[in-house]
């Protein structure tokens, strides 16, 4: 099992941007339907945006409009820019890989449907 390195976090205000990125040290990455997922602390993971292997992408409402996720299939690599952050978008920052089953933006956004995660990079937002 080849787990996905995230990397990219750090401390940004308000308004600010950042890209994280996620690297994923396997052959078959081209065929790999991807995902993001954050986590605050004393909250539940939840979806952020996800892309499939075609470059279909799908993002929660909260981030639509702010947040681009993105591949490079040449370079094995997903990545989230986020622009406009604000401080409610402070959470830990997981990638997802291994995606099974059929692509719908239902499973897409369900963590259950990912088997391999990185151990997240942290994005702190201040005001």
């Amino acid at each position: 099992q080849v787990l996905p390195v995230e990397s990219g976090g750090g401390l940004v205000q308000a308004g600010g941007s950042l890209r994280l990125s996620c690297a994923v040290s396997e052959r078959t990455f081209g065929s790999l339907n991807m995902g993001w997922f954050r986590q605050a602390p004393e909250k539940e993971r939840e979806f952020v945006a996800a892309i499939n292997w075609i470059g279909g992408t799908y993002a929660a409402d909260s981030v639509k409009g702010r947040f681009t996720i993105s591949r490079d299939n040449a370079k094995n690599t997903v990545y989230l820019q986020m622009d406009s952050l604000k401080p409610e978008d402070t959470a830990t920052y997981y990638c997802a890989s291994d995606f099974f089953g059929s692509w719908t933006t239902e499973r897409a956004s369900s963590a259950r449907q990912y088997r391999s995660w990185g151990q997240g990079t942290q994005v702190t937002v201040s005001p």
